[in-house]
């Protein structure tokens, strides 16, 4: 009788993958409709679809690993199987795995999950930030976590405090032990390191104000991504810019400190980095007494940064000096940083309007320098007092033309 009830089962259980496999299939091959309200709100009911798919996924992923089941298809581990026969990519792999294995160690989130309460995000999320923890610290990750999440936090909020929940556990418990590097203080920089038994390397440490511009200055212009194709995250990239620079193959380090002649002269005003980070007066001496100092002169002086007409592009001293004022593109709300950014004549080198002066230029991205000479009209130019631009861009349908005899009808940069 019960091995009737198992076949129905299996029966029933295949029944509807052949009928979601169908539905999908249907799906799939349709046409979007022409509302793209209605397009957002199908696109919802069919995503949670999907997390339910994904949580039913999960449970047969389990299942085949469990029993070993690929070894005898030829397959070395279920990653493989993953990878070869459904086609998933390395890191699709990877975390439909890790869920079909501690998806019983977090039940309250596998339940919320196959309830359709939990999008496979979270899930995902919450069982990688619990993988590595005992039994008992599981449970209280996984309470703090869903707490996260009914508190609205994103699954990318979740995930970056999920890094470190080991340590927000023994801080709300009372039990965190008082390492051995705080007893260096935070003057000292330090770093411990210990190979692992494949031979690889755990590292941590620390680093005082000043070790850590020159670690922001080397590696953060060798972490960005490479391309659009680049999907390694921030840690990643940032592993392989410290190797890069360990093999010798980057050799234009820089770290950019802003100060006044009076703070290297023994003053106690602190500097800065061009991103505002403050750096005390007497580290960023140390920092110039080490690395140099590259005068940055608004005016006459050792760097030329007034060159009118005669000369088109913007020298590298013009540009150092454009990157402390722009930490990011000059377009308001861009991101993208100043020292990926193009320099910018603010009034157009070829009409005759901007020279080549230090007070004419401004950084932006590659795409709204082009947009902002193919659609001049479409921007909204001011000037602060630090001598920085900001370029505004006006709303879809809010442009208007000035008419002949009267002003815009908004104001013109200072």
């Amino acid at each position: 009788m019960s091995s009737i009830a198992v076949d129905l089962d299996a029966a029933s259980t295949m029944e509807l993958v052949d009928a979601a496999s169908a539905i999908a299939a249907e799906l799939a091959s349709r046409a979007a409709p022409d509302s793209a309200a209605v397009c957002m709100d199908l696109t919802e009911t069919l995503a949670a679809a999907t997390d339910l798919h994904e949580a039913a996924l999960s449970r047969l992923i389990g299942t085949v690993d469990r029993t070993r089941e690929v070894q005898r298809w030829g397959f070395p581990s279920t990653r493989s199987w993953l990878r070869s026969r459904l086609g998933m990519r390395e890191a699709r792999a990877k975390e439909r795995l890790m869920l079909a294995r501690h998806r019983d160690r977090v039940p309250e989130t596998t339940a919320r999950w196959t309830g359709g309460h939990l999008s496979h995000g979270y899930a995902a999320t919450i069982a990688d930030a619990t993988a590595r923890l005992d039994d008992d610290d599981c449970g209280r990750a996984e309470t703090i976590l869903l707490g996260m999440v009914d508190q609205g936090f994103s699954a990318g909020k979740v995930a970056s405090f999920g890094k470190r929940i080991g340590e927000v556990i023994a801080e709300r418990d009372g039990t965190e032990q008082a390492p051995e590097d705080v007893a260096r203080g935070y003057e000292r920089s330090w770093i411990d390191s210990t190979r692992s038994l494949d031979g690889g390397r755990y590292i941590k440490g620390w680093l005082n104000a000043e070790d850590a511009a020159i670690f922001d200055g080397t590696l953060a212009p060798l972490a960005k991504p490479a391309g659009t194709d680049d999907h390694r995250d921030l840690s990643e990239r940032t592993a392989a810019a410290l190797t890069t620079v360990l093999s010798g193959g980057h050799k234009a380090t820089r770290v950019t400190v802003i100060c006044d002649l009076d703070t290297l002269t023994g003053a106690t005003t602190p500097a800065r980095l061009t991103d505002g980070t403050p750096i005390p007066a007497a580290q960023a001496r140390r920092i110039a007494l080490n690395a140099g100092v590259s005068p940055l002169l608004l005016g006459n002086g050792n760097t030329p940064l007034y060159l009118g007409h005669r000369v088109r592009f913007a020298t590298a001293p013009q540009r150092q000096v454009l990157e402390t004022l722009y930490a990011t593109c000059a377009v308001a709300g861009c991101e993208v940083p100043g020292t990926l950014c193009e320099v910018d004549h603010v009034h157009g080198w070829a009409l005759g309007r901007s020279p080549t002066d230090i007070d004419q230029l401004a950084l932006t991205c590659g795409w709204h320098n082009r947009y902002k000479h193919t659609h001049p009209h479409h921007l909204h130019i001011t000037k602060a007092l630090d001598g920085r631009y900001t370029y505004r861009l006006h709303p879809p349908g809010t442009r208007t033309l000035p008419q002949p005899g009267r002003p815009p009808p908004w104001p013109q940069a200072a």
